[in-house]
């Protein structure tokens, strides 16, 4: 097994891969930019590094300091967590250049598959649904008009290297089609310096629902049950389920082979996560792939019982998957909130500053994903997200109960959070009904 891990990240993430090696006798080092020398995850890793001013591109986006700082430390590998660097092509490859292990897929995998519109393809080739849409990037509006007459309106103009609701538009007419390309082209520029652009079929009331896989270096592919995803604001998670209410043993069988097929096609090796959407006939249709571990992994493993960062070290070392899809059981119900310091009243503003006091909640069946402390400052230079609260249970209604419960309990003082905000929509009757899809919080007042 490895003897050392870098983590190239920060947060609770950070903190969660530290935890892990840890247990698996594996030395970790925290790298670190300069506001974030007293953060949760440098403190508890074996050894800590400085690689940079607090700007993202001069630290936990430069590639050659994270590469040095792991060739310093005699790190064998690199785990990339999620965001930042965990999809990007040209850094697992130069990851292998250096003859350093990258915890995920194979550069290519992560071209093949980072890049929405070559997903797309790739998956038409496989035999595995999507939506209808285009085949190829759009070279330019008039092409987008022609092919929202095929596929009819409404559409969703997206980002191909897009990401976390970022460079998506709808467009319901032709009249507003303009506009929705070049806003979407534009914000996809500024967020992945790519600006390229496909287009799918808008399916009204869907659900979000993803299928967590893990592959092998041997071929072996399983996949780990679904997670419900379809409350989102701005297109972006907010709290996660495992399993989905809306699903049943035979469609969760159905679409969890299609997943493994897809997989399968490509010869997915890692974590990786097929997204689809469910339409409320039943039909699902894949939308993308995560090429990485997902901010709600913890509700898959606290169902199934296996801990994906360590399977995912395991793999990347060379060892065989620990299961097969027989050994897979999905057992009780799990919730996730995620946890951000944001001023709900003021349209969610990220809300940097001291935390002066903060009480977790406890119990059975509930964890704590956290990466903040009593008297950390959080920097307002990244993602506000300071920590994930998991629950598990029985039934999806005894889960409920506990996480509202441990909501109660969770208490943050010096910032603003989204507390309050994941309590109320746990009281929902449409939500606690299990009767939403993804426009569930543009309906909603809470």
């Amino acid at each position: 097994m490895f003897n050392k891990i870098l983590i190239a990240n920060r947060g609770e993430i950070a903190v969660r891969i530290i935890r892990a090696c840890r247990e698996m006798g594996i030395q970790t080092v925290a790298v670190f930019s300069e506001i974030d020398r007293d953060a949760l995850h440098t403190q508890i890793a074996d050894e800590a590094i400085c690689i940079g001013s607090a700007k993202a591109a001069d630290s936990y986006l430069n590639m050659s300091r994270l590469l040095s700082a792991c060739i310093v430390t005699g790190a064998e590998a690199i785990h990339p967590g999620f965001g930042f660097l965990s999809e990007n092509a040209k850094f697992a490859e130069m990851c292998a250049d250096c003859n350093i292990v990258f915890i995920g897929p194979d550069s290519n995998i992560i071209d093949m598959m980072g890049n929405k519109s070559n997903a797309r393809a790739q998956m038409i080739a496989a035999g595995v649904p999507v939506v209808p849409g285009s085949k190829q990037i759009l070279s330019s509006v008039e092409e987008a008009k022609a092919l929202a007459v095929e596929v009819g309106y409404p559409v969703m103009i997206k980002a191909s290297a897009g990401g976390g609701g970022k460079g998506m538009r709808i467009a319901h007419t032709e009249a507003t089609i303009d506009e929705a390309f070049s806003t979407a082209k534009m914000e996809a520029k500024a967020a992945f310096g790519d600006d390229s652009m496909y287009m799918e079929k808008y399916i009204e009331e869907p659900r979000h629902i993803e299928f967590q896989i893990m592959g092998d270096k041997y071929g072996n592919i399983v996949h780990l049950g679904e997670r419900e995803c379809s409350i989102q604001r701005r297109n972006q998670k907010v709290l996660e389920e495992a399993p989905s209410a809306a699903i049943d043993d035979e469609l969760r069988a159905k679409m969890g082979a299609m997943a493994v097929k897809g997989a399968k096609h490509v010869g997915y090796e890692n974590a990786g996560t097929m997204e689809f959407l469910l339409d409320k006939h039943k039909n699902f249709y894949f939308i993308e792939m995560n090429t990485r571990i997902q901010v709600e992994h913890p509700v898959t493993e606290m169902v199934t019982g296996l801990d994906l960062i360590k399977e995912q070290i395991r793999v990347a070392y060379g060892e065989k998957l620990s299961v097969t899809q027989e050994d897979v059981k999905i057992n009780g119900h799990a919730i996730e909130c995620r946890i951000n310091a944001e001023n709900t009243a003021m349209n969610f503003m990220p809300s940097p500053g001291t935390i002066e006091e903060i009480n977790l909640p406890g119990g059975l069946g509930v964890r704590n994903d956290i990466g903040v402390y009593r008297g950390y400052t959080i920097p307002p230079t990244y993602d506000s997200m300071i920590g994930k609260l998991i629950v598990h249970a029985e039934t999806r209604e005894e889960a409920i109960k506990r996480m509202r419960r441990a909501l109660g309990e969770f208490i943050v003082q010096g910032v603003h959070t989204t507390i309050d905000f994941q309590y109320a929509i746990l009281g929902d009757e449409d939500f606690i009904s299990g009767k939403f899809d993804t426009s569930f919080l543009t309906k909603k007042s809470f």
